[in-house]
């Protein structure tokens, strides 16, 4: 690991440039345990561990960027595909609709410095329309597999759709 040459706070592993105290490069980098839905060259969706509702998955560059600001556009641009995929894919488990989210700086409640969407899908029968994290918590871990493992087979029948 060596430190990256234009941001100090920052170390690069193979050209990739990584934050050590940054959780999701932990996660990246398979120190934090996660569970996957998506997975690119550059791109990582993984369920969020503390949901605004079930089936929130937060998607992420794999190079360490840590806004929207600063990320390069053509990795933005991988980063949005998979979004919209997501996307696509809560809507194809039965969601009526998804809110994406996505905050840069403490005074937007950017909490983790590492880009990141939240991608939540949404009901016609909820009640609220809550941004509150852990708003709907998961009764085990096995539940949160179960939502993602739905979430993967539907981006399984989407990669074939060429209009996306």
């Amino acid at each position: 690991m060596i430190q990256h040459p234009e941001k100090p706070h920052c170390w690069e592993i193979e050209t990739m440039p990584v934050d050590p105290k940054c959780i999701f490069c932990r996660i990246i980098g398979g120190e934090l345990p996660s569970i996957k839905v998506y997975e690119s060259e550059d791109v990582l969706a993984f369920m969020d561990i503390n949901p605004v509702e079930k089936g929130h998955v937060l998607v992420i560059p794999k190079p360490h960027h840590a806004t929207l600001m600063e990320t390069p556009d053509a990795l933005l641009g991988r980063v949005i595909a998979a979004v919209r995929l997501v996307a696509a894919a809560l809507m194809e488990c039965g969601a009526d609709g998804v809110n994406v989210l996505q905050s840069n700086h403490a005074a937007a409640g950017q909490e983790v410095w590492h880009l990141h969407f939240h991608i939540i899908p949404r009901s016609e029968a909820a009640a609220t329309r809550s941004w509150v994290s852990g708003n709907a918590a998961y009764a085990s871990d096995d539940e949160r597999a179960q939502y993602a493992a739905r979430i993967r087979q539907a981006l399984a029948a989407l990669a074939g759709d060429d209009d996306r």
